[in-house]
C-alpha cells in the first residue's frame, strides 16, 4: 500500500471523521502513536491502515483492497 492508497482508504472509510481520527486516536499497534505519528515515523502505510482499521472495528471485507484506484479501461 503506497501513501496515496492510505490516505484514499482513510478519505473512503472515515469520511469527515479521517483528518481527527489520524491526529488523535492513539493506535497500540503502532507503538503508541497516532496515525499521523506514525506516517511520519516512517511505519508503512498498510501496518497503519491495519491498525486503525483494528482499532475502529473495521470488518475485514472493508480493510484488504481499498485505497487503490480503478485500473484504466483499455479500448
Amino acid at each position: 500500500m503506497r501513501r496515496s492508497e492510505f490516505e484514499r482508504a482513510v478519505a473512503d472509510e472515515f469520511g469527515a471523521r479521517g483528518p481527527a481520527l489520524m491526529t488523535d486516536l492513539v493506535l497500540t499497534r503502532v507503538d503508541g502513536r497516532t496515525a499521523a505519528q506514525a506516517v511520519d515515523a516512517g511505519f508503512p502505510p498498510r501496518e497503519i491502515w491495519l491498525a486503525l482499521c483494528a482499532e475502529m472495528d473495521v470488518p475485514d471485507a472493508r480493510r484488504h483492497g481499498v485505497g487503490r484506484l480503478e485500473p484504466r479501461r483499455r479500448n
